[in-house]
């Protein structure tokens, strides 16, 4: 890439971030220039000098460019051994509880949120809990909020539930129309859906569980440190963070507060 290329970049990023407030400025390289210059060749547009004007001037392209720049790749009960060793190691620590406040950071379609909460009605603890899924993308928060997904892919998220230690059908907790799937409603009742920025915004909640899982693959050291702070802030003492396969305390900030629960599946237990 030349250096007018890397100044291109770098001003598209500024230019987002003053216009609408989202700060993609600390984001993998690698993972923004790719989300671009697709957008780039599928727009037909010559140079990434050409998005900026339209970043500029035309709001629907510039939220087809914050979608492209959004994460939402996720499913139901995503890498299953992860939620057997939320069943095993982490509801009994919050079954001591009298309430749980839970926060799923980066929730995108709101596959995993109605995954953990089928797991907490079945261990008993979904009536007394709360869980605030969040996410900066508002059109994937809509259709979280819609628990509507395609009938195709159920049988792979039967599969990864069955995997998952369950205890009942699944098909107890959907209802099919034609080609889609309504997920149950008593799942949503306590789910609080917010639009919430993990790069911009601070604390809104003190909370016993975070979630934020192939989130901050895509950020830089300094980003994740950020984000780190942001989690240790809101997390109670001897609270749960549960992140990605591919993410790790190790070489953060925060790698000596927190007590490792599950190594493989990167479960941590905040220091007392």
């Amino acid at each position: 890439m030349t250096v007018n290329q890397e100044i291109e970049f770098s001003f598209l990023l500024e230019i987002i971030y003053q216009k609408y407030g989202y700060d993609f400025r600390q984001y993998s390289e690698a993972h923004i220039r790719r989300r671009i210059l697709n957008r780039l060749a599928m727009s037909q547009l010559k140079s990434i000098s050409e998005i900026h004007f339209k970043v500029l001037h035309d709001k629907i392209f510039a939220a087809q460019l914050l979608q492209d720049l959004s994460i939402t790749v996720t499913e139901m009960y995503r890498d299953p051994l992860f939620y057997k060793a939320l069943r095993e190691k982490v509801i009994p620590i919050l079954k001591t509880y009298p309430f749980l406040k839970i926060w799923h950071a980066g929730c995108s379609t709101g596959e995993e949120v109605y995954s953990m909460a089928i797991i907490l009605k079945e261990e008993g603890l979904y009536d007394r809990t709360t869980i605030y899924a969040t996410d900066f993308n508002q059109q994937a928060l809509n259709q979280a909020k819609e628990g509507i997904y395609s009938n195709e892919i159920i049988k792979e998220y039967t599969t990864n539930y069955q995997l998952s230690g369950a205890t009942e059908p699944f098909s107890n907790y959907y209802s099919s129309n034609y080609e889609m799937v309504i997920m149950d409603q008593s799942l949503k009742k306590n789910i609080v859906w917010a639009n919430h920025n993990l790069v911009t915004d601070g604390v809104f909640a003190e909370v016993h569980m975070i979630l934020c899982r192939n989130v901050m693959i895509y950020f830089n050291k300094f980003l994740q440190n950020k984000v780190h702070q942001l989690f240790y802030d809101s997390l109670i003492n001897g609270g749960m963070l549960c992140m990605g396969a591919k993410e790790n305390l190790r070489f953060t900030d925060f790698s000596n507060e927190y007590i490792e629960l599950d190594k493989k599946q990167k479960i941590f237990k905040k220091k007392y």
